[in-house]
């Protein structure tokens, strides 16, 4: 059957249905039921006829549907894709109307996020942060994933004000998924003012009402809960969820500002979203799908096959991949575990193979130089495989370093390297997610131009991320200099809008917004009152204190208009306000100089620090155990996920070495991964390093806060750097993880992070530590003892310093660290010039005397 005469037969079904239903309204009605039959038609006031929704939205909803391979040209319903016959029967069943409210219950047992939670060793997946791969466990109904607006991004409840405030959140679905069910369970309280004939709560789906609630005045001021259906075919690939609040107290005359005037959206709030797979074809022009898709908002999971014993080359191209995913991943943290010999259950997974290793019970096609290839998986119609080949080592890289660097340029199911010309060597502190250090940086670089503007008394604030290095010597600086340029509407009289700037939640400073008759005297606003655009230009220095700058930092622009006092009878005000950062902005990181106390274990955790301070970290190697296993390969690609994350490049330059040869790369930083009893650098250098242990035995160094105040005279910032004071030794079964910093006993000024796991529930809770931003801000010092989702820093370590400071500079901060500096400088300088001064005079005097004489 074509495509025409199936929506054609579809088309008639759904008269036949609608003329159906209206017939029997009509019955009803003469009865004296029309209410009933009303309810039960399907384009009822509650539940909106998709007929009626906008044809963009139907054919954005479809195309995707439509245009994958193997799938007939129809419209994207559940039918369709489930393979049902579209011609006996409609579309979508109808939607029901929305649920009763009714008292919300915390006690209630929500939907599952994904599928029924599996044993994971220990643990359940229920404990775990949700991933790409929870999809292997997927019910035959499709995958179910459940959405909070907290996950969407509001952080805090959304607050509607006013008699049409409204607010939302966006969520996406995967390129290779179509929503087939969705229903928004709300969270909402609201003012007990409001009268319930004139007012409600409309849910507004892609610009579409999707649901009208009513607000009874018997639970005006409770916290409630609704199951709201939602029409699927209203759902594209980016969407948008709106809660607006029509809201009125009185049926004469009304203040549009009321405090009245109010609804409160909890974040807690979610999305119960069903979905159906959809086939995707093998071709790297589609990369980084289906491995990754910048839709889905949960953890990328992605499996690494390799030969059974990966030598150093292997491992080196593995880290490649692994890191350009995790940068493509971000916020949502990347896992790649590792399978030897064996492909994993079921899902996608990135096979690395050379002529002469080969992953066992795994088909490699014939190897001709470096390839990239896509193929289907045997026995899963979900799965793909990213083959990367190389006949040899080098090869191998090669095809990985193009993944990383060159993969717009890729297309079809299998491509051969034929050259790669030689990469420019990275310079220190290059990295192309940082802000160069070297120049005033435009925040045109940082951030789009369309997300620099807002409009309206309740817009969000203009955000600019930026990453610094966390090196940079902010010591009695009056702040990082940003040369601010904004435009903004000027108020009609005098009132208290602002624009007020801080750096995530710390304030920094706020900047007024005059009224009209305060800039009357410049002439350029005069002349401005004559053009189109009503905004007014200005431009101010902020001075950012440059401690809040560490490492991920978030510039945040709320440009604060008070709303006019209109009063009751006077209308509503208009809500015709701009403000908008002027892309030529500038921040200038570039007096300051990179110098850091280490070891710093929060300055790794965040930014992968002093590893990336080379993109490619080609000053880095990583020390795996003689015998690596599984575990240890995973908690390597993890981590160069995180360096990915960070630079936003990938880890062309990274090392991979084991300890019998790990001083040949004595000149480097160096991680190292293992466990007690298999990485004997453990032992080797247990004298250098904030921790040891023999069998069951483990020693920490602790400190006494006592002997701070008696060190006083050691300066401000000792306490900050204390050493240890004591050893502790004790028993224990060895289940924590550890995380270490110390300086490299190769080489001064180079260092060592050391990850000491013993299991599989050690490894996860050491990634776990270093992607859930809750515990990363916990991360501290140069020893932490990590135990679930416990992080207890132990000590400091002995502090050892990295960088270069200007001599006058460096000077000023070890006299300002050190008092007693200050005191013996001055008695030699008194002694020189005292010295100075009396040969000075005995020359003077002498002198005199063969004048007398």
């Amino acid at each position: 059957m074509s495509d025409a005469r199936v929506m054609g037969h579809g088309g008639m079904a759904r008269r036949r249905h609608r003329l159906g239903a209206r017939a029997i309204a009509c019955v009803l009605a003469g009865l004296g039921v029309l209410s009933i039959a009303q309810a039960a038609t399907p384009a009822s006031g509650n539940a909106p006829d998709p007929e009626q929704a906008a044809p963009a939205v139907r054919k954005a909803a479809t195309s995707r549907v439509a245009s994958a391979p193997g799938v007939p040209s129809l419209s994207s319903t559940p039918a369709a894709i489930l393979g049902t016959d579209t011609s006996t029967a409609p579309l979508a069943p109808p939607v029901p109307p929305p649920g009763d409210a009714r008292p919300f219950d915390p006690n209630a047992t929500p939907l599952p996020m994904f599928a029924t939670p599996v044993p994971d060793g220990s643990r359940l997946v229920s404990d775990r942060v949700p991933t790409t791969r929870d999809d292997a466990n997927t019910p035959s109904g499709g995958r179910q994933a459940v959405l909070t607006f907290k996950q969407l991004g509001a952080l805090d409840p959304l607050q509607l004000r006013g008699v049409e405030g409204q607010s939302g959140v966006p969520f996406s679905v995967r390129a290779d998924e179509v929503v087939t069910a969705a229903t928004l369970h709300l969270i909402y309280s609201y003012s007990p003012s409001l009268l319930p004939d004139i007012s409600h709560l409309k849910v507004i789906v892609n610009g579409e009402p999707a649901a009208t609630l009513p607000l009874p005045k018997t639970q005006g001021g409770m916290l409630l809960e609704r199951d709201v259906p939602v029409e699927p075919r209203l759902l594209t690939e980016f969407n948008h969820v709106n809660i607006q609040l029509v809201g009125h107290y009185t049926k004469g005359c009304e203040d549009p500002a009321s405090s009245a005037l109010w609804a409160t959206i909890s974040n807690e709030s979610a999305l119960h979203l069903t979905f159906q797979s959809l086939p995707t074809r093998a071709d790297l022009a589609q990369l980084p799908l289906p491995f990754f898709d910048r839709r889905d908002v949960r953890r990328l999971e992605l499996p690494i096959v390799m030969p059974g014993q990966p030598d150093p080359g292997l491992l080196e191209a593995a880290g490649i991949v692994a890191s350009h995913f995790g940068s493509l991943a971000g916020y949502r943290g990347a896992l790649f575990p590792a399978f030897l010999d064996q492909l994993p259950p079921t899902g996608n997974a990135v096979v690395f193979a050379t002529a002469s290793a080969k992953p066992a019970n795994v088909d490699i096609p014939p190897i001709t130089g470096p390839t990239l290839s896509i193929i289907d998986r045997p026995g899963d119609v979900r799965g793909k495989l990213l083959l990367v080949l190389g006949r040899d080592d080098a090869e191998l890289k090669t095809a990985a370093t193009v993944l990383g660097i060159g993969q717009a340029t890729l297309s079809g199911p299998t491509a051969v390297v034929t050259q790669l010309d030689d990469l420019k060597p990275r310079e220190p502190y290059d990295a192309p997610n940082w802000v160069p250090s070297d120049r005033p940086v435009r925040f045109g670089e940082l951030a789009p131009a369309r997300d620099l503007s807002v409009t309206g008394y309740g817009a969000d604030a203009v955000r600019v991320t930026v990453r610094v290095a966390p090196d940079l010597f902010g010591w009695h600086s009056r702040g990082v200099p940003i040369d601010l340029r904004y435009r903004y509407t000027p108020r009609p009289v005098a009132d208290k809008s602002s624009l007020n700037i801080s750096v995530n939640n710390d304030f920094v400073q706020a900047i007024r917004i005059p009224a009209q008759t305060a800039v009357g005297s410049d002439l350029s606003r005069w002349v401005s009152r004559f053009l189109p655009d009503p905004s007014t230009t200005a431009r101010r220095t902020v001075y950012v204190p440059p401690h809040l700058l560490a490492s991920q930092a978030q510039l945040r622009f709320h440009f604060y208009y008070e709303i006019p006092k209109t009063g009751e009878c006077q209308g509503t005000y208009v809500d015709n306000v701009e403000g908008a950062i002027d892309p030529g902005s500038t921040i200038d990181l570039s007096s300051y100089p990179h110098y850091m106390a280490l070891p710093d274990l929060a300055a790794f955790s965040t930014s992968g620090f002093p590893f990336t301070r080379m993109a490619d970290l080609s000053q880095t190697a990583v020390v795996l155990p003689d015998h690596a296993g599984a575990l240890d390969y995973s908690m390597y690609f993890a981590l160069m996920g995180r360096m990915g994350d960070s630079t936003g490049y990938p880890v062309s330059g990274v090392n991979v070495t084991h300890a019998e040869s790990v001083d040949a790369d004595a000149d480097k930083d160096l991680i190292v991964i293992g466990a007690p009893a298999n990485q004997p650098l453990f032992e080797k250098w247990k004298s250098h390093m904030p921790f040891s242990r023999t069998g069951q035995a483990s020693t920490f160094p602790v400190s006494d806060i006592a002997f701070r105040l008696v060190d006083w005279w050691r300066g401000a910032g000792h306490e900050a750097h204390a050493v240890k004071r004591g050893d502790l030794s004790l028993i224990n079964d060895n289940s924590g993880a550890l995380m270490m910093g110390f300086e490299s006993p190769l080489r001064s000024e180079r260092s060592v992070v050391a990850i000491v796991m013993s299991d599989a529930n050690t490894s996860y809770d050491i990634t776990r530590a270093l992607m859930d931003p809750d515990l990363v801000s916990q991360i501290q010092g140069g020893l932490d003892v990590i135990h679930g989702k416990t992080i207890t820093p132990v000590s400091n370590g002995e502090i050892y310093y990295v960088g270069q400071l200007p001599p006058i500079q460096y000077l000023r901060w070890a006299m300002s660290e050190h008092p007693w500096m200050l005191v013996i400088c001055g008695a030699l300088a008194a002694v020189l010039l005292a010295a100075l001064m009396y040969r000075t005079l005995r020359g003077i005097a002498i002198r005199r005397l063969k004048d007398d004489a």
